[in-house]
C-alpha cells in the first residue's frame, strides 16, 4: 500500500518537477505551452456542446454536465504533461526556494511569459478551427456566446475575486498532483479541479480568455477593450491566488515543519 507523502516530501517532489520545467529548452517550452492551449479548447468546446444539448430540457441545470465536460479537458492536460500558465506557479517556485544560490527570477519569468503567450496562441488557433461554420453541432455557438458574455461583462471586483479562487485552484492542483502516487489519482484530481473551475466559474486567465474569444467568434457582444481589461484583471487575480494564497502558504508550511524539526 502506498503511503501518503508528508508536506516536506510533497514539496521536494514539486521542486524536482519544477527543475524539469525550468530547464526546458525554448523550443520545448513553446511546444508545451502551445499544446496546452489547443488541448484546453477541446474542454471548452465540450462544455458548449453539452450545455447546448441539455439546456432546452434542463435549463440552468445544464451548467453541471457542462462543467463535467470541461473537467475532461483538464484531465487531458495533466495526462499529456502540458501546462497552463499558472499551473507553473507551485513547482517552479518550490525549485527556487530549494536553491541556495539563486531565486531563479529570470528562469521563472521566462517560463511564465512563454507559457502564457503560447497557451493563447495554441488555443486561439484551435478556436479558429472549431468556429468554422458547421465544425460544431448546432446550438453550440449560442451556448458559448452566453457563457462568454457572462464572463466578460462581470464587475471587475467580482471577476478579480473569482480569479483569485481560480488561481488558487490551479496552483492547488499542482500541489495535489505531487501528493498522489498513481496515474488514476492524478486523473481524479485533474477532473475535480476542472469541474470546480467551470462550476464557479472560477476564472483561469487562459481558459477564460479562450472561452471569451470563442464567444466572440460566434458573435458575442464583446469588444477588444473589454477582452483586454478582463485579461488584466483575471491575470492579476490568478497571481494573487496562485502565488500569494497557495504557493507561499505551502512554503510557509514546509519551512515551519523544518524549523520545528531543528
Amino acid at each position: 500500500m502506498s503511503v501518503a507523502p508528508d508536506p516536506s516530501e510533497i514539496f521536494h517532489r514539486a521542486a524536482e518537477e519544477g527543475e524539469r520545467r525550468l530547464e526546458q529548452s525554448l523550443l520545448e517550452l513553446i511546444s508545451t505551452g502551445f499544446i496546452a492551449g489547443f488541448t484546453i479548447v477541446f474542454g471548452i468546446a465540450a462544455l458548449g456542446i453539452v450545455h447546448s444539448v441539455v439546456e432546452p430540457s434542463a435549463g440552468d441545470v445544464a451548467k453541471l454536465p457542462g462543467s463535467l465536460a470541461l473537467g475532461f479537458g483538464v484531465v487531458m492536460l495533466v495526462v499529456g504533461r502540458s501546462e497552463l500558465f499558472n499551473e507553473n506557479f507551485f513547482a517552479p517556485v518550490a525549485t527556487a526556494i530549494e536553491r541556495d544560490d539563486s531565486w531563479l527570477i529570470g528562469s521563472l519569468l521566462r517560463l511564465w511569459a512563454v507559457t502564457f503567450v503560447f497557451n493563447l496562441v495554441g488555443g486561439a488557433l484551435m478556436v479558429f478551427v472549431l468556429s468554422v461554420d458547421g465544425a460544431l453541432p448546432a446550438g453550440t455557438g449560442h451556448a458559448l456566446v452566453t457563457v462568454a458574455e457572462e464572463i466578460a461583462h462581470r464587475e471587475p471586483r467580482g471577476a478579480f475575486a473569482d480569479a483569485i479562487a481560480g488561481g488558487a485552484l490551479v496552483a492547488l492542483l499542482s500541489h495535489l498532483l505531487e501528493a498522489v502516487n498513481s496515474v488514476g489519482s492524478r486523473i481524479a484530481m485533474a477532473f475535480i479541479v476542472g469541474v470546480l473551475l467551470a462550476l464557479g466559474p472560477f476564472d483561469h486567465v487562459i481558459v477564460s480568455v479562450l472561452h471569451v474569444f470563442f464567444g466572440m467568434r460566434f458573435g458575442a457582444d464583446i469588444g477588444i477593450g473589454t477582452l483586454g481589461t478582463m485579461t488584466a484583471v483575471v491575470t492579476a487575480g490568478n497571481v494573487v491566488g496562485g502565488l500569494g494564497l497557495v504557493t507561499f502558504s505551502h512554503i510557509a508550511q514546509v519551512e515551519g515543519a523544518r524549523s520545528s524539526g531543528d
